[in-house]
């Protein structure tokens, strides 16, 4: 079912690794583990690995750190696993490059699931080309282009880097403050989030007064729902 494909474990607690391998295995996955970040990278030089389960708070190097390491040479998609469930370290490991947030209360059927979602959003990716596709919505992360019904369209810089945010981490709630934060250094308010977004949906929603790929959650920010 899983084709074979490998998760990388990164953990300092040996139990936390150890269960997560079982549960993984169980399900047809390939395993490889490791307590450091510098096992990590040895192990990424070393095999091919499609899905990488990977603790923040590790010694001598967190996992944080180590995934802006990975980013600058493979786009293989992470998940982050953290005792702490904290919307701040949430939006710091997605704006990272962090595929999925993952509350270590988690159960590891729960994880599981998580990684083949993550790897189902990814099947018809290659990562030397990431595409992520949505129904009529595709978006072609290393060009940096968006198509609606196979026909480009025209983004902003500020609009690409919102859809992309939203379509990485569906169903992920971000909040005002989250994306102001992120892409205007939490200079303005409500209303300049709103304006971009609207501006967003009239290029990307077949009907942009009633959204079908971001979405709002009333009082709190957007989502992304896709169709």
């Amino acid at each position: 079912m899983t084709g074979n494909q490998t998760v990388l474990v990164v953990d300092d607690d040996k139990s936390i690794v150890e269960l997560l391998q079982d549960f993984l295995e169980n399900d047809g996955f390939d395993v490889k583990t490791a307590y450091r970040a510098t096992q990590a990278l040895d192990v990424l030089k070393r095999e091919m690995i499609q899905c990488i389960v990977l603790d923040i708070m590790m010694p001598e190097q967190n996992g944080f750190d180590l995934c802006r390491q990975i980013r600058e040479e493979s786009d293989v998609p992470i998940l982050f696993l953290s005792a702490r469930s904290d919307d701040v370290d949430k939006i710091r490991g997605f704006a990272l490059g962090g595929d999925d947030y993952i509350v270590k209360t988690a159960s590891p059927a729960e994880i599981v699931a998580r990684v083949k979602a993550v790897l189902r959003r990814s099947s018809s990716q290659d990562f030397n080309r990431r595409i992520l596709n949505y129904g009529r919505l595709t978006i072609d992360i290393s060009m940096r282009e968006v198509f609606i019904e196979g026909k480009s369209i025209s983004l902003t810089p500020k609009e690409y880097d919102l859809l992309q945010l939203f379509a990485k981490h569906p169903k992920f709630v971000f909040s005002y403050e989250q994306l102001l934060d992120k892409f205007w250094e939490g200079v303005g308010d409500k209303h300049t989030v709103r304006v971009h977004i609207s501006r967003l949906r009239e290029k990307i929603e077949a009907d942009p007064n009633h959204p079908v790929f971001i979405v709002n959650e009333w009082g709190i920010g957007y989502r992304f729902k896709g169709e």
